[in-house]
């Protein structure tokens, strides 16, 4: 897989043709892998939050809705073709049992966004690991575009 460039909390980052990006610990947040095949070129965003409601969006990568656009506009940037890139997921989990139903799941809120924003952009989602109560580690080979998604106690996913 070469390369291993860590992508933290509210973080992106960009490979093209060779490398891995790594994300820890997805709890409620989402690791989102954006890829072009034809260029090669990988992306890995860090969200926490679904929704971007912060008066001048001090980070955009923070958020879904913003933290997926802005990783667009920059994987065209550098050559990648929004009519070729293609989404996969993980994390969203219920981490800690709140009252408030889906409003205290903010995971559950988290992957319903970055679904919804996907959609909006017209990037397909591929695959997902998303939900249940577990945390995961994501890793996004930018040669393949394949995801390998590691939680505790459960085999590997490899989308």
């Amino acid at each position: 897989m070469g390369d291993k460039v860590t992508i933290g909390i509210a973080e992106m980052s960009i490979l093209q043709q060779c490398g891995t990006l790594v994300t820890y610990a997805l709890g409620s947040c989402i690791g989102i892998c954006l890829y072009d095949p034809t260029a090669k070129i990988a992306a890995m965003i860090h969200i926490m939050l679904p929704l971007n409601m912060e008066a001048g969006r001090t980070n955009t990568m923070k958020y879904a809705d913003t933290g997926i656009r802005e990783t667009l506009k920059q994987m065209t940037a550098r050559g990648a073709s929004r009519n070729r890139i293609v989404a996969k997921i993980a994390g969203g989990a219920k981490m800690f049992e709140l009252s408030g139903g889906t409003l205290g799941n903010i995971g559950l809120r988290n992957v319903e966004s970055v679904r919804m924003t996907l959609r909006r952009e017209e990037i397909p989602l591929l695959a997902e690991d998303v939900g249940g109560t577990v945390a995961r580690t994501l890793y996004f080979d930018a040669s393949t575009g394949q995801a390998i998604i590691r939680s505790y106690g459960r085999s590997d996913k490899i989308y």
